[in-house]
């Protein structure tokens, strides 16, 4: 639950300064700044790791790393979507519509990688997702209706692609052959990392060298969410080698909550009503998790 609550608070963060960089170097430049200026970081994660626990990192498996890429393209297209929908909506609707997740994780990997669900857990889930659909609902006119279809749709196909990621990175840390759950996860982060930033490099030098450019330009935003990207990985796959993803991803919607604190208090977007009830209805949803 810590690691969970840890990484949450750091990729509010890591979120906030990711849409701020959007504005200046745009969607795809942003996104790769998550990934290119967080893979140094988690490489020193691994190096403390290793040397903590006393252990090398563990050999990498055909199906280890199958899975770390499933995780690392599916995160790719999840955060591109997700600054996307942040350029058309507020940052905390656009938190809660990828927020639906938690249903998708607990199904999907229930069938890929026997992560278990039992039907306390799969209540939980479902009242934690009720609790995110009210937040991010709101009455509309049909017109209203229409123009809210772009968003609504980008905003949930992240929250998709993000919950394959989240199966893809307990898949890759579970199929390591040996090490400490802390090795596991810093390694798996590491190979991840590494395929994001060639990904990306390969396409903005093909594609979009003026939005690579324009990350260096802006250096010191860039590390700074490069650093918190990176850490924010390391402990939410530190939560992915400890127990299910569902647990990990409904746990996170605390950020949620956290959202709706940063969208007030620093974009200055205003917190309605109905979204303070959907929020202790995610607050309930999280606590029978708990107790399941």
């Amino acid at each position: 639950m810590l690691a969970t609550l840890v990484a949450a608070v750091a990729q509010t963060a890591r979120n906030a300064a990711q849409a701020g960089l959007t504005r200046e170097i745009g969607t795809l430049g942003a996104t790769q700044v998550r990934f290119l200026f967080g893979l140094p970081f988690a490489v020193i994660f691994l190096g403390l790791a290793a040397w903590g626990m006393g252990e090398a990192p563990p050999a990498l498996t055909a199906g280890s790393l199958g899975y770390a890429a499933l995780g690392a393209l599916a995160q790719i297209g999840a955060t591109a979507l997700m600054l996307m929908t942040m350029q058309s909506r507020s940052f905390a609707v656009t938190t809660a519509w990828i927020k639906t997740e938690p249903v998708i994780v607990a199904l999907v990997a229930t069938v890929v990688i026997g992560d278990p669900l039992t039907p306390a857990k799969l209540v939980a889930i479902l009242v934690a997702t009720a609790g995110v659909l009210i937040l991010s609902t709101r009455p509309e006119t049909a017109r209203g209706m229409l123009r809210d279809a772009a968003p609504v749709a980008t905003g949930l196909l992240a929250g998709f692609l993000f919950g394959l990621a989240a199966i893809g990175f307990r898949g890759g840390i579970l199929a390591l052959p040996e090490g400490s759950f802390l090795i596991r996860a810093s390694t798996i982060l590491v190979v991840s990392l590494v395929l994001q930033s060639g990904v990306l490099l390969v396409w903005l030098l093909a594609f979009d060298r003026r939005a690579l450019a324009g990350s260096f330009r802006v250096w010191r935003a860039s590390i700074l969410a490069g650093f918190l990207g990176a850490f924010a990985s390391q402990f939410w796959f530190i939560g992915f080698s400890l127990t299910t993803a569902a647990n990990v991803r409904t746990l996170a919607l605390v950020e949620v909550i956290l959202a709706l604190g940063v969208s007030a208090l620093v974009f200055r977007q205003p917190v309605s009503r109905r979204q303070v009830v959907g929020t202790a209805v995610i607050l309930l949803g999280v606590g029978l998790l708990l107790n399941a």
